[in-house]
């Protein structure tokens, strides 16, 4: 399957809903003067609720995967 082009992200800077769909917009860091570093939006992903609740269901199984095998911890507290 060719996607395409890849993307590098760092994380996600905001999430919204406006005009009736789900925007995410994905920053990278970036370099600043003196050492600092500050987020700098690259990319933005709007999707119909729909999608985004079919792409949630598919986080949360990778998520569920990945505290399985260990690669991350459930974090109780975030609730």
């Amino acid at each position: 399957m060719n996607c395409g082009k890849e993307i590098f992200v760092d994380g996600i800077g905001q999430i919204h809903f406006a005009g009736g769909m789900v925007r995410f917009d994905f920053v990278t860091v970036q370099p600043k003067e003196g050492g600092a570093t500050e987020m700098q939006a690259v990319q933005r992903v709007i999707m119909p609720p729909q999608g985004f609740l079919s792409m949630f269901g598919s986080m949360q199984q990778l998520i569920d995967k990945l505290v399985e095998a260990g690669v991350v911890q459930k974090n109780e507290k975030a609730k």
